[in-house]
Protein backbone atom coordinates (compact mmCIF):
# COMPACT_ATOMS: atom_id res chain seq x y z
CA UNK A 1 0.00 0.00 0.00
CA UNK A 2 1.21 3.08 -0.98
CA UNK A 3 2.05 6.14 1.70
CA UNK A 4 -0.55 8.70 1.46
CA UNK A 5 0.33 12.19 1.04
CA UNK A 6 -0.04 14.98 2.93
CA UNK A 7 -0.50 18.30 2.63
CA UNK A 8 1.91 20.79 4.78
CA UNK A 9 0.15 23.94 3.63
CA UNK A 10 -3.15 24.92 1.94
CA UNK A 11 -2.01 25.58 -1.47
CA UNK A 12 -1.23 21.88 -1.50
CA UNK A 13 -4.81 20.70 -1.36
CA UNK A 14 -6.97 20.54 -4.62
CA UNK A 15 -8.82 23.49 -5.17
CA UNK A 16 -12.82 22.66 -5.63
CA UNK A 17 -12.30 23.60 -9.36
CA UNK A 18 -9.87 20.92 -9.58
CA UNK A 19 -12.53 17.92 -7.10
CA UNK A 20 -15.03 19.29 -9.30
CA UNK A 21 -13.48 17.28 -12.33
CA UNK A 22 -12.96 13.94 -10.77
CA UNK A 23 -16.02 11.49 -9.45
CA UNK A 24 -15.69 10.54 -5.81
CA UNK A 25 -14.76 7.52 -6.68
CA UNK A 26 -12.02 8.72 -8.72
CA UNK A 27 -10.88 11.20 -5.23
CA UNK A 28 -10.95 8.79 -3.37
CA UNK A 29 -8.72 6.16 -5.26
CA UNK A 30 -6.12 9.11 -5.73
CA UNK A 31 -6.45 9.68 -2.17
CA UNK A 32 -5.60 5.75 -1.27
CA UNK A 33 -2.99 5.61 -3.68
CA UNK A 34 -1.08 8.67 -3.21
CA UNK A 35 -1.76 10.34 -6.25
CA UNK A 36 -3.92 13.10 -3.92
CA UNK A 37 -3.36 14.70 -1.10
CA UNK A 38 -4.87 12.80 1.91
CA UNK A 39 -6.80 14.92 4.41
CA UNK A 40 -4.13 16.84 6.90
CA UNK A 41 -6.48 15.83 10.03
CA UNK A 42 -5.78 12.13 8.69
CA UNK A 43 -2.24 12.48 10.01
CA UNK A 44 -2.36 13.87 13.60
CA UNK A 45 -5.55 11.95 13.79
CA UNK A 46 -3.46 8.44 12.99
CA UNK A 47 -5.82 7.23 10.59
CA UNK A 48 -5.13 5.81 7.08
CA UNK A 49 -7.10 4.83 4.26
CA UNK A 50 -6.49 1.23 3.94
CA UNK A 51 -9.48 0.28 1.01
CA UNK A 52 -12.25 2.08 -0.95
CA UNK A 53 -15.04 0.82 -3.29
CA UNK A 54 -18.20 2.16 -4.20
CA UNK A 55 -19.98 3.10 -1.15
CA UNK A 56 -17.34 1.62 1.56
CA UNK A 57 -14.10 2.75 2.98
CA UNK A 58 -11.95 1.67 5.47
CA UNK A 59 -9.14 2.88 7.97
CA UNK A 60 -6.84 2.11 9.78
CA UNK A 61 -6.49 3.82 13.13
CA UNK A 62 -3.58 3.35 16.08
CA UNK A 63 -4.12 6.53 18.14
CA UNK A 64 -1.47 7.31 20.19
CA UNK A 65 -0.11 9.31 24.10
CA UNK A 66 -0.61 12.05 22.14
CA UNK A 67 -4.45 11.80 21.88
CA UNK A 68 -5.52 10.47 25.21
CA UNK A 69 -7.61 12.88 27.61
CA UNK A 70 -6.77 13.84 31.37
CA UNK A 71 -8.26 10.15 32.65
CA UNK A 72 -5.70 8.18 30.72
CA UNK A 73 -7.21 6.83 27.63
CA UNK A 74 -7.89 7.78 23.75
CA UNK A 75 -10.17 11.29 23.37
CA UNK A 76 -13.70 10.83 22.35
CA UNK A 77 -12.37 13.67 19.67
CA UNK A 78 -10.53 10.65 18.00
CA UNK A 79 -13.46 8.56 17.72
CA UNK A 80 -15.42 11.62 15.98
CA UNK A 81 -12.37 12.33 13.41
CA UNK A 82 -12.09 8.60 12.50
CA UNK A 83 -16.20 8.19 11.71
CA UNK A 84 -16.89 11.60 10.06
CA UNK A 85 -13.56 10.58 8.09
CA UNK A 86 -14.90 7.02 6.80
CA UNK A 87 -18.12 7.76 6.72
CA UNK A 88 -17.83 11.13 5.16
CA UNK A 89 -15.27 9.41 2.02
CA UNK A 90 -18.07 6.50 2.11
CA UNK A 91 -20.46 9.42 0.76
CA UNK A 92 -17.90 10.84 -1.24
CA UNK A 93 -17.33 7.50 -3.49
CA UNK A 94 -20.96 7.37 -4.30
CA UNK A 95 -21.17 11.50 -6.03
CA UNK A 96 -20.95 11.85 -9.60
CA UNK A 97 -18.41 14.48 -11.20
CA UNK A 98 -18.77 17.80 -10.27
CA UNK A 99 -20.41 17.31 -6.63
CA UNK A 100 -18.86 17.20 -2.69
CA UNK A 101 -19.64 17.17 0.20
CA UNK A 102 -19.91 18.49 3.69
CA UNK A 103 -21.08 17.31 7.33
CA UNK A 104 -24.36 18.42 8.17
CA UNK A 105 -24.37 16.50 11.40
CA UNK A 106 -23.07 13.50 12.97
CA UNK A 107 -23.48 10.99 15.77
CA UNK A 108 -21.21 8.61 17.62
CA UNK A 109 -21.47 5.97 20.27
CA UNK A 110 -18.53 5.35 21.74
CA UNK A 111 -18.92 1.43 23.33
CA UNK A 112 -15.40 0.76 25.04
CA UNK A 113 -12.40 2.47 25.38
CA UNK A 114 -8.72 2.90 22.86
CA UNK A 115 -5.85 2.84 24.76
CA UNK A 116 -1.87 3.37 22.54
CA UNK A 117 -1.37 -1.00 24.03
CA UNK A 118 -4.68 -1.55 22.20
CA UNK A 119 -4.60 -3.37 18.72
CA UNK A 120 -4.78 -1.31 15.65
CA UNK A 121 -8.50 -0.74 14.76
CA UNK A 122 -10.06 -0.78 11.39
CA UNK A 123 -12.49 2.15 10.84
CA UNK A 124 -15.45 1.37 8.41
CA UNK A 125 -17.58 3.74 6.54
CA UNK A 126 -20.60 2.71 4.56
CA UNK A 127 -22.95 4.66 2.67
CA UNK A 128 -26.59 4.24 3.12
CA UNK A 129 -28.00 6.69 0.99
CA UNK A 130 -26.75 9.15 -1.93
CA UNK A 131 -29.08 11.87 -3.16
CA UNK A 132 -29.21 15.11 -5.08
CA UNK A 133 -29.43 17.29 -2.26
CA UNK A 134 -28.42 14.82 0.68
CA UNK A 135 -26.83 11.91 1.55
CA UNK A 136 -26.69 9.13 4.72
CA UNK A 137 -23.53 6.65 6.10
CA UNK A 138 -23.29 4.32 9.23
CA UNK A 139 -19.87 3.80 10.52
CA UNK A 140 -18.04 1.32 13.49
CA UNK A 141 -14.88 1.02 14.90
CA UNK A 142 -13.59 -2.69 15.33
CA UNK A 143 -10.97 -4.67 16.57
CA UNK A 144 -8.80 -7.66 14.91
CA UNK A 145 -10.98 -9.94 17.37
CA UNK A 146 -14.48 -8.52 15.95
CA UNK A 147 -15.15 -6.28 19.19
CA UNK A 148 -16.97 -2.91 18.35
CA UNK A 149 -15.44 -0.30 20.07
CA UNK A 150 -17.83 2.28 18.73
CA UNK A 151 -20.59 2.83 16.00
CA UNK A 152 -21.99 6.16 14.23
CA UNK A 153 -23.63 7.72 11.74
CA UNK A 154 -23.97 11.05 9.57
CA UNK A 155 -26.00 13.20 7.14
CA UNK A 156 -24.01 14.73 4.77
CA UNK A 157 -24.78 18.02 2.35
CA UNK A 158 -24.39 17.13 -0.90
CA UNK A 159 -22.90 20.28 -3.14
CA UNK A 160 -22.23 21.54 -6.59
CA UNK A 161 -18.66 22.04 -6.92
CA UNK A 162 -17.65 25.06 -8.94
CA UNK A 163 -16.14 24.56 -12.12
CA UNK A 164 -14.33 27.42 -12.62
Amino acid sequence: MPEPRYPERPEDLLKPQQMAQLTGMDYIRGMLTGRLPAAPIAQPGCITMTDAHEGRVVFEGNPDFSLYNPQGAVHGGWFGIALDSAMGCAVMTRLPRGFGYTTLEYKINILRPVFEHTEPLQVIGESVHAGRRTATADGRIIGTDGKIYATGSTTCLVLELPKE
